[in-house]
């Protein structure tokens, strides 16, 4: 990958939009950014968030066109990768390919936990099953400090990824924090009882596949 075709975004550009054709694909190299839909209402659902190291799209050029939007949520340095390179590449390199496959395996299974937090759990268990998931994959990526973890997800987007309203959400974070588990102040996430926000959530993290525990 040609780090030179890297370019700063800012933050709420949309990369690319449902309609248009596929294009390359986007490595996030840093910043955070999400896939969202948008409904004939004007409503929008949040369909995944991502963090540094993410790539988005690896097979969508075998379609017609984009069935979703990426967008960034900061200002992001995001990597374009053209098809055909990314093909050469997968093609040539057997370990850079079992690398995209897995990760395409990790971004299912997690749309699969979404789905699943929506048709199942409370609105107390989506919320908290959402932060340990978050709280996983940047601790991963070291993007968590401490127990602490720079969230920049307003409590709009965190309710539009969950399928809950602004005032719904921020009732819910609340309950959160004044049970000891969990704070969102002011664009940080801290994990204040580890054990308790799993408790509640019901998680587990097999789905990310990455064998970390909130500890």
């Amino acid at each position: 990958m040609s780090i030179a075709r890297a370019r700063l975004y800012p933050a709420r550009h949309d990369l690319i939009r449902e309609g248009d054709r596929p294009g390359p694909v986007f490595i996030v190299l840093d910043g955070w950014a999400c896939r969202y839909k948008i409904l004939p209402n004007g409503a929008r659902q949040v369909l995944a968030f991502l963090m540094p190291g993410d790539s988005c799209d690896l097979h969508v050029g075998l379609l017609a066109q984009m069935d979703h939007c990426i967008q960034t949520i900061t200002p992001a340095r995001v990597a374009t990768i053209e098809r055909g390179e990314m093909d050469a590449m997968m093609e040539n390199h057997p370990n850079i390919a079992r690398a995209m496959y897995i990760s395409q395996l990790v971004d299912e299974g997690t749309m699969r936990a979404w789905i699943t937090s929506m048709g199942r759990r409370t609105s107390t268990e989506r919320v908290a099953h959402l932060m340990c998931e978050l709280y996983l994959r940047a601790r991963n990526i070291g993007l968590e400090m401490d127990g602490t973890l720079s969230l920049p997800l307003s409590q709009i987007l965190l309710a539009d990824a969950l399928g809950m309203t602004a005032v719904h959400i921020n009732r819910v974070l609340n309950d959160l924090r004044l049970q000891g588990a969990m704070a969102l102040r002011r664009g940080n996430l801290d994990i204040i009882d580890p054990d308790m926000l799993v408790r509640i959530a019901g998680f587990g993290d097999g789905y990310l596949h990455r064998r970390l525990r909130l500890a």
